[in-house]
């Protein structure tokens, strides 16, 4: 039998591991700083407080932990330099360090265990995990509580992680949490001096094709079942969300969280949707899972036939579902759970209708006017979940749909967006097939051409001529044509077109045959007369005294990463329950929502931070950033933005308040 001679790899106890007397870490320069958000630090101790319930035999992998000896002249040959892992060592590391200063005064024996993880034997005074240099003081003055005057005010991820740790671990909670540190396994890769490192990390790290969110899911989904659990569940829901969802199996997964959650799902980081899949499903049994993949499979059901209309059993219902995807999926969240109401007979079928052409009209009118139509569906969701359900979609709609007035005005002005699908519906016609949009002036007229007979386009002033371009592509020089007509119309003169316009079956079109010239006038009433009907087709759902202007709701709002030194401005302004608050950061927002509550509703805020383990606490339990609620209560100041803004979304719901608080953001946040 051969064996390696220039790596050992061995499984270990992760923690008895660090504990050894001889264990001593070194980052090394090259490697990048760490960070970890709070979101990884989450995960982290869910995993570690559920394999802590198990059973003695269960233990929780972490992976592959790769090092090698220490070969430069700042390191001894018993230091094991990390060459991958550092992330999770140093998130272990402020794990222990905060259950070690939670339990130094009350359980010293527990005490003792966890600073054998922390610190070297040798040296008490020196951290076993020794990071990179540039951040080696902070790292160490957090896991050794020495942190001076001066640096209570900093902003690290060490400093962010532990915090995080300190305030979701209580003080009985400890030994649970340390049970399942000691559960914690992972394989210890050690090389010798004639391995190439960097050719093993890139295999330990780049091998193979990255898992999709759909096939982390199916993974997460039957893990753990026996076989025969496995392909019973397989079989009997799995393939069939597979059939019906074929290659949009991921935009089902994220548009089934979107609706079922009421939140965005964000796409970036690679597993987004498999984060959210798990966050709302954090514990699968097998009757726990039965249930909810049935409801997985009866929306897959919805979603093949959103994807392919023509398989709805109701002709009318089809042709607006066939309507909707000319803006694409967006909305498929609304539509899935209004459709699978009305199969079940809990939703009529006119209420089904109305809402698809709800939703139509909210898309195209915004569309018209040039505000987004992304980021609108969650909150939409969240309206129709509600108890008055109907009525509430109804305003949240209303609220976000341009008026009349704003639609009107870009009708006249702007080139019409979808304009096969707007002047096919405007035409009543049942098909679009074999119809062509035809531009009555065209959009490069040639000298020759002639809206009169009497002036050719060489002739037009300079003024006129950038009129008529101008708007070429709006609603009113736009003709609904037959194709073998259009073909003969293009490009030439108005009077040669009014014979050929006559022989249209388009009853909009056979009516430019009465119009003696076509020029900017003519353009224009025409232009009124087809945003008439366009109001009236594509109405708005209710009268509401605020167009919207593009405010966001404060559950739909996102952090903004990476801004450059100096752009401080999130925000322009917050909306809190119809008051105006200059407020531009997410960390201003978090201290004024919280401090505001204590005084209104106490009870909620003490209700949300007892759930989540803070941000409002009795004592200044740890160093770091705090702010006073009142002479015993204080609010700590040091998480993350990502967090803060977490915790503002989660107070508000629990406040009830949600819905009426809005932020703007900035031309800044808008491109960041």
């Amino acid at each position: 039998m051969s064996t390696a001679t220039n790596v050992d790899a061995t499984a270990v106890n992760t923690i008895r591991w660090l504990s050894a007397p001889e264990t001593s870490i070194v980052v090394p320069v090259y490697q990048r700083q760490y960070r970890w958000d709070i979101g990884g630090c989450e995960q982290l101790l869910a995993d570690i407080r559920a394999v802590s319930d198990t059973d003695d035999s269960q233990r929780h992998f972490l992976g592959s932990i790769l090092s090698t000896r220490g070969t430069a002249a700042s390191e001894s040959d018993a230091e094991l330099v990390l060459i991958d892992g550092q992330q999770r060592i140093t998130t272990l590391m402020l794990l222990v360090a905060a259950l070690h200063h939670t339990v130094r005064a009350t359980d010293p024996a527990l005490a003792a265990d966890l600073e054998r993880v922390l610190v070297r034997a040798s040296d008490p005074r020196r951290t076993k995990l020794r990071p990179h240099r540039a951040w080696a003081d902070v790292f160490e003055s957090v896991v050794l509580d020495s942190r001076g005057a001066d640096d209570e005010l900093r902003d690290s991820r060490f400093d962010d992680n532990y915090a995080f740790f300190r305030s979701q671990i209580r003080l009985e909670e400890v030994p649970r949490i340390w049970r399942g540190l000691n559960k914690l396994e992972h394989v210890a890769i050690t090389l010798g001096a004639d391995a190439n490192a960097q050719q093993i990390f890139e295999s330990l790290n780049s091998t193979g094709e990255p898992l999709r969110d759909h096939e982390l899911i199916h993974n997460y989904v039957l893990m753990g079942l026996t076989h025969a659990e496995q392909s019973d569940i397989e079989e009997t829901y799995w393939l069939p969300i597979e059939q019906n969802t074929g290659e949009q199996i991921a935009g089902f997964w994220r548009h089934y969280l979107v609706m079922t959650t009421g939140r965005e799902v964000a796409l970036t980081g690679g597993r987004g949707v498999y984060d959210a899949f798990r966050q709302e499903f954090p514990r699968l049994d097998l009757a726990t899972l039965r249930a909810h993949a049935g409801q997985w499979r009866s929306y897959s059901d919805v979603y093949r036939i959103l994807l392919d209309p023509m398989q709805a059993p109701d002709a009318e219902i089809a042709r607006q579902l066939a309507y909707l995807n000319v803006f694409g999926r967006g909305m498929y969240p609304l539509v899935m759970r209004a459709y699978l109401e009305w199969t079940q007979g809990s939703l009529s079928r006119d209420d089904l209708i109305r809402t698809l052409e709800d939703v139509q009209s909210l898309l195209l009118r915004r569309t018209v006017v040039g505000v987004p139509t992304e980021r609108l569906v969650a909150r939409l969701c969240r309206a129709r979940a509600g108890s008055d359900g109907a009525a509430a979609l109804q305003r949240a709609m209303a609220r976000i749909t341009p008026s009349d007035e704003r639609v009107r005005v870009a009708l006249k002005y702007g080139a019409l967006p979808h304009p096969l699908y707007v002047l096919g519906r405007l035409a009543g016609v049942d098909s679009l097939a074999d119809l062509e949009i035809e531009h009555i002036v065209p959009l490069a007229p040639g000298d020759s051409w002639t809206g009169d007979g009497a002036r050719e386009w060489a002739e037009y002033t300079e003024d006129e001529q950038n009129s008529h371009r101008a708007l070429a592509e709006t609603l009113g020089n736009l003709a609904l044509i037959e194709e073998g007509l259009a073909e003969r119309a293009a490009d030439r003169s108005f009077p040669e077109k009014r014979p050929l316009y006559a022989r249209s079956a388009i009853p909009s079109t056979s009516a430019l045959a009465d119009v003696e010239a076509w020029g900017t006038a003519a353009l224009s009433a025409r232009t009124e007369e087809l945003a008439a009907a366009f109001v009236r087709l594509w109405r708005r759902p209710l009268a509401v005294d605020i167009d919207d202007d593009n405010l966001t709701p404060i559950l739909d709002a996102i952090p903004r990463r990476g801004w450059p030194r100096g752009w401080e401005r999130e925000w322009d302004y917050v909306e809190y329950r119809g008051e105006h608050w200059e407020v531009y950061d997410v960390k201003y927002l978090f201290n004024r929502v919280f401090k505001r509550l204590w005084a209104d509703d106490r009870a909620a805020v003490e209700r949300y931070s007892a759930r989540r383990g803070g941000p409002v606490y009795d004592a200044q339990a740890w160093n770091g950033q705090w702010d006073s609620l009142d002479a015993d209560t204080w609010l700590y100041m040091g998480w993350d933005s990502r967090y803060m803004l977490l915790a503002v979304q989660g107070l508000l719901a629990e406040a009830g308040l949600a819905s009426e608080v809005f932020v703007k953001y900035s031309y800044i946040g808008e491109v960041m």
